[in-house]
């Protein structure tokens, strides 16, 4: 073969037809790039509206309890039970990444359901409940995730009370 041709799956072509078929198969590439960008911008777009939109279910509440109890199981005393972009805190995860007092406060939806949730029923109860940034795409806050926490007080001497 000299060397202005080149083969593919058994096919000669020409220079020229090998550059084509690299152009095509990066336009190809392309397309399934976008289209995988616009699947996950609906995808993230549906998240949203679910998340500002409608209620803690019973299915969910249901999905934290097994992470609890699972989490328990393999001897762990913290466990992430949601997460949710930052972007829909009102501040963008500011408060939160920064520990701020008032970051209950910036919370919309039901990231709010489940940190009022948890005050009403599992801080009673002995549990804590924390919520940090898990992320940071670009350096910037990105996923936020709710931790729960059942590990035993600790008292004035640094020991833990069991």
């Amino acid at each position: 073969m000299n060397d202005a041709m080149s083969t593919h799956k058994g096919h000669i072509f020409s220079a020229e037809g090998l550059r084509k078929r690299m152009v095509d198969e990066r336009e190809a590439e392309a397309r399934r790039a976008s289209g995988a960008a616009e699947e996950m911008k609906a995808r993230q777009k549906a998240f949203a509206e679910d998340f500002l939109q409608h209620h803690i279910g019973h299915e969910e509440r249901a999905h934290i309890m097994a992470l609890v109890d699972r989490a328990a199981e393999e001897g762990e005393f913290e466990v992430m039970v949601y997460s949710f972009p930052s972007d829909l805190c009102t501040d963008g995860g500011r408060a939160i990444n920064n520990t701020l007092p008032n970051w209950p406060d910036t919370l919309q939806g039901k990231a709010r359901e489940i940190y009022d949730l948890f005050e009403r029923v599992g801080k009673p109860l002995g549990y804590r409940f924390k919520a940090m940034v898990v992320s940071f795409p670009d350096g910037m806050p990105g996923d936020i995730g709710f931790f729960v926490s059942w590990k035993p007080p600790i008292d004035a001497h640094g020991s833990r009370k069991d």
